[in-house]
């Protein structure tokens, strides 16, 4: 079996505590799961969100891990960026930008088929990546008829 479907994305803060309210402001939500670290301070938090309840966790910046051995070699930044669907992208960017993250990528159509893309860097030096995508509402649909 190869990749069967996207699981869990962890975001990274020094303060974890700060970026879970950031957050449930954002989602609407409260964290449905904390872990405390040795300090006592929220070391993880996470959410489950959308229409399969993904999982966004929050993790202590301090258990990052470190660059591959060749990490070195790779010019700029590297890794992913994951693209969460909104109904309102426009309008999900106003807000993202008024509660403090900054552009990381305009508003882009990808073609004329109605994917249309967006990142922004929150509080806490996350990309975070939405879009308007007529394939992931087009799944959504087949699910619920199942």
């Amino acid at each position: 079996m190869s990749l069967r479907g996207f699981s869990t994305l962890n975001f990274w803060a020094d303060d974890v505590a700060a970026a879970a309210v950031w957050y449930s402001q954002f989602l609407g939500i409260e964290p449905y799961f904390e872990r405390p670290g040795p300090d006592g301070a929220p070391a993880y938090v996470e959410f489950r969100i959308g229409d399969y309840l993904h999982e966004l966790g929050i993790v202590d910046s301090r258990y990052r891990p470190t660059p591959a051995a060749n990490h070195s070699a790779v010019t700029g930044a590297a890794g992913a960026v994951m693209y969460w669907h909104v109904d309102d992208l426009a309008g999900t960017v106003d807000r993202l930008l008024s509660m403090g993250a900054a552009e990381h990528a305009p508003i882009t159509a990808r073609g004329d088929t109605g994917f249309v893309t967006a990142s922004v860097v929150d509080p806490f030096g996350n990309i975070l990546g939405i879009m308007t995508n007529p394939h992931y509402l087009e799944v959504l649909a087949a699910a619920k008829t199942a």
